[in-house]
């Protein structure tokens, strides 16, 4: 056979192969058509012009999770902790998100990290622990926000681990076990002086009862007497 017709025949087949795409479910593609935009391919068998159209974005329209590593975050009053974090998010637009950002995932962690510092600089390192699903929110509401114009959703926000310090955590152990001795005084002198209380109210009772018993006795003694007076009489 003529090398000619065969090098055309394989170009056939190459483009043939080129133009034919397979996009599996929840994922879709961006296509370019000469370095322009020109479409979406949505799951399933989908047909571009070979050598015009190239697949230049592939990603997946299912939920995602974006793990945040250790960051170190200064609270309000000054305190050094590290925070680390989980996101939930999912493409809702690819065209956005190839177009309307580089590098989408670095710019969500740089996003994710700038807001869980700003939230965490607005707290004290107490409020840290005990407001922690409050911040939560706050961060999803924030970086769903931020997130639109890149064609995102943030579905959930979950912080991980607040940890201070090793000298914040020395510190803290210090403060418990001085406020565990302060408790274990307070409930002994309590009980102290709920003993001394019921001591004093016995004696006081005691006495009460031999006052008693010795003015039933004297009233005795004095009915004793009248009825002998009256014998006599």
């Amino acid at each position: 056979m003529n090398p000619f017709i065969l090098i055309l025949l394989a170009l056939g087949g190459s483009a043939l192969f080129g133009s034919v795409k397979i996009v599996n479910e929840k994922n879709e593609y961006v296509v370019e058509r000469l370095g322009s935009f020109n479409q979406k391919l949505n799951p399933g068998l989908n047909f571009i012009f070979p050598f015009i159209d190239k697949v230049v974005f592939k990603e997946t329209i299912r939920e995602k999770v974006l793990d945040i590593p250790p960051q170190s975050c200064i609270t309000k009053d000054n305190v050094s902790i590290t925070v680390d974090a989980v996101v939930y998010w999912r493409i809702m637009d690819m065209y956005k998100a190839y177009y309307k950002v580089e590098n989408l995932q670095s710019a969500m962690v740089n996003l994710v990290l700038t807001q869980i510092r700003s939230e965490i600089g607005k707290l004290e390192l107490d409020q840290t622990f005990t407001a922690r699903t409050e911040i939560n929110e706050i961060l999803l509401r924030e970086l769903d926000i931020s997130t639109d114009p890149w064609g995102v959703k943030v579905t959930r926000v979950e912080l991980r681990d607040i940890m201070p310090s090793k000298a914040v955590q020395d510190s803290m152990e210090l403060q418990m076990a001085a406020e565990r001795k302060k408790r274990a005084a307070i409930l002994n002198s309590e009980g102290e002086r709920d003993s001394a209380i019921n001591s004093a109210q016995g004696r006081a009772q005691a006495r009460v009862l031999d006052a008693e018993a010795m003015k039933k006795a004297d009233i005795l003694k004095a009915e004793a007497q009248r009825q002998q007076q009256i014998l006599k009489a």
